[in-house]
């Protein structure tokens, strides 16, 4: 018995010596490639036909637009819509036509249709709705938080607090006469004002200095160098960009006065000194967009997991340090000054505890949850901390030490949580977690391909 199972694994080894059955391996192996490579190669196909999705994402914004300006009810933004339909809507036509035409350079071409995009969708409306306000003496050509952080900058101006209202014991003090109660809260740092400080020293500027072109100006100079800096392949900056600036969740907020552009600007810039592995840059540049707005921290916790010093060493101090002192010079003045007004104003309205009512409480299944039963207004968001930092610490401890990417891809999904469950929030802040996915996308590094087995001939 023994000497037949030796035979018959001796014929065995001789039948894989076999010319003809390793050309059967070898074939075995070029049609058993990992599914992760097939999907590759047709990303990679897909995203070099960049005309075709450029014309389908321009079509899709135009869409939107038109359908928004038709079913929003704040003329800011129904102004918006009606004027960056028609450049979505040729850009997109223009670029369906070039992608069915040969050319050399085909990038070059998507460049200049964005710029054709930037001018249409986003500086017209923006020069023009700050011009009317201007004109009109009418804050509705604009959001809300533009007059917000004009007013706080007179103030800061004239040696005050920007924080005049706020809630103790349930009651609204010192609100400002003639405006909506919630307007008169500033929920940001203080930092936040500088944007209104051209508008404040410059009133006869025919609108030009209006905060929201302040804070367009900053995102747009923020974004470029940010892009310049980035190491990816053109496409992939280029789609950034698009996502960040060009499409309606980037061109609406700018033109409107949305005040997280700057914010999701300085994070995007710090993402890339992150990637040059810039700790001291990395830290200053979170610090001042955490200086402006509480919606910065988070995304300053993740940073500090994944910063790393040119040797490839952990550089949370330095990112801690550096952004401690800036949010430390810039806001504690204004805190010790009047605690009760500073926290009520920067954590209490924004989370919507105050007890306040706002119009950044869309219907998310946070607000609706807690205008059914308002006592889950102080359970929710806590709850959703408690639970979400168990399953952030599971992933962490699991992915450690995390990747740029993979930091980015875990705080898309935890900022989209938080911004369903608060009680008070805007459908509008979705364009971070957006935001985050792209960059995570942009900044991946694909992992080599595994080299195909190469058997020698007999």
């Amino acid at each position: 018995m023994f000497y037949e199972r030796e035979s018959e694994n001796s014929r065995f080894i001789d039948l894989l010596t076999d010319r003809n059955l390793r050309d059967s391996v070898h074939l075995s192996f070029m049609l058993l490639r990992p599914a992760s490579d097939r999907v590759r190669i047709q990303v990679q196909r897909l995203t070099g036909r960049g005309l075709q999705s450029d014309a389908v994402l321009y079509g899709l914004a135009a869409a939107f637009s038109i359908v928004f300006a038709l079913t929003t009810d704040q003329p800011a933004q129904w102004q918006w819509g009606y004027m960056a339909v028609i450049p979505y809507a040729f850009v997109a036509l223009l670029a369906l036509v070039l992608s069915r035409l040969r050319s050399t350079n085909r990038f070059r071409t998507r460049i200049a249709l964005a710029f054709l995009v930037l001018a249409g969708a986003v500086l017209a409306p923006l020069i023009l709705e700050s011009r009317w306000r201007h004109l009109d003496h009418n804050n509705a050509d604009a959001q809300p938080e533009v007059s917000v952080i004009e007013r706080s900058a007179q103030l800061v101006q004239e040696g005050k607090s920007p924080y005049k209202t706020y809630v103790t014991h349930g009651r609204v003090v010192d609100a400002t006469k003639g405006i909506p109660t919630y307007e008169s809260f500033f929920p940001y740092f203080p930092l936040m004002s500088i944007f209104g400080l051209p508008s404040v020293e410059t009133h006869d500027s025919h609108g030009l200095t209006d905060a929201r072109i302040v804070m367009s100006t900053v995102t747009l100079l923020l974004s470029a160098m940010a892009l310049a800096l980035m190491r990816a392949p053109p496409e992939k900056r280029l789609r950034v960009a698009q996502v960040l600036l060009l499409l309606p969740t980037g061109a609406l907020f700018l033109a409107t006065g949305g005040d997280d552009m700057p914010i999701i600007a300085l994070m995007l810039l710090a993402v890339v000194f992150m990637q040059r592995r810039a700790a001291w840059s990395t830290g200053i540049t979170i610090g001042i967009a955490a200086a402006m707005k509480l919606t910065a921290w988070p995304f300053a916790l993740g940073a500090m997991l994944v910063s790393r010093d040119k040797n490839g060493r952990p550089a949370w101090p330095h990112v801690l340090i550096a952004s401690a002192v800036v949010v430390g010079v810039t806001a504690t003045p204004y805190a010790l000054k009047a605690p009760v007004a500073f926290i009520s104003n920067v954590f209490s309205f924004p989370l919507g505890i105050s007890g306040v009512s706002s119009p950044a409480a869309s219907a998310l299944p946070g607000h609706i949850l807690t205008t059914w039963w308002p006592v889950l207004r102080h359970v929710i968001l806590p709850a959703v901390f408690v639970v979400g930092g168990y399953f952030a610490a599971r992933y962490v401890k699991r992915s450690w030490p995390l990747s740029l990417d993979a930091m980015l891809r875990f705080l898309s999904v935890g900022s989209l949580v938080v911004i369903c469950a608060a009680t008070a929030t805007r459908v509008g802040y979705i364009i971070y977690p957006i935001d985050f996915a792209v960059w995570a996308w942009a900044l991946k590094v694909e992992a080599p391909v595994a080299a195909e087995p190469v058997l020698n001939a007999a």
